[in-house]
């Protein structure tokens, strides 16, 4: 069997196959990471002028800050900016090294969503209470983990936004210390 100088290996080869896998498998890496890159991006592609309306990062939109009340409960409070709210369903909260009960949030406002149907929203401060399975010492250090989503008014939902801030659990009997913000993460403004 004669080979034409132009084929490297003839059809069917394995050289052939596996040139042919390594190229099918660049695409299909390059086309995950566009359909992840892109929602991920829309806040950040919001800020080029002229691309949409300009956005907060989610940090700035859905500020959060903490503080413990007491060796039994931390306190969390989101601040949200004008045009722009939380899912209610979309919150999580972990608290270490003490665990954290079930969040006691208080009831949202009934909206219809384009993308996930009837759901309850927060809008404006959103202050709940993250219960601690057993009482923390005083002057211990918690973690709170949160985790969020929210969108924009402008039709610009953002991902599953992780936040921890770090609280001291104050001394028996005295008052709750002040919020805390987390510190910057900030990738865009």
């Amino acid at each position: 069997m004669r080979r034409r100088l132009a084929d490297p290996a003839p059809t069917g080869s394995p050289a052939r196959r596996r040139a042919g896998l390594a190229i099918a498998a660049r695409v299909i890496v390059l086309a995950a990471l566009a359909v992840l890159a892109v929602p991920a991006a829309r806040p950040a592609l919001a800020q080029i002028p002229g691309a949409g309306p300009e956005l907060l990062s989610p940090d700035r939109a859905f500020r959060l800050s903490a503080r413990a009340l007491d060796a039994d409960t931390v306190e969390v409070r989101f601040d949200i900016a004008d045009g722009y709210y939380l899912y209610r369903d979309r919150m999580s909260f972990r608290v270490e090294p003490v665990p954290a009960a079930s969040a006691l949030l208080p009831p949202g406002k009934r909206k219809h969503d384009a993308f996930f149907g009837d759901v309850d929203t927060y809008r404006g401060i959103v202050d709940l209470r993250v219960p601690l399975k057993h009482a923390a010492a005083p002057g211990e250090m918690l973690t709170l983990y949160a985790e969020t989503q929210g969108c924009a008014d402008a039709g610009v939902c953002y991902p599953p936004n992780p936040q921890q801030v770090r609280i001291t659990v104050p001394a028996a009997g005295a008052r709750a210390g002040d919020f805390v913000e987390p510190r910057s993460k900030r990738l865009f403004n």
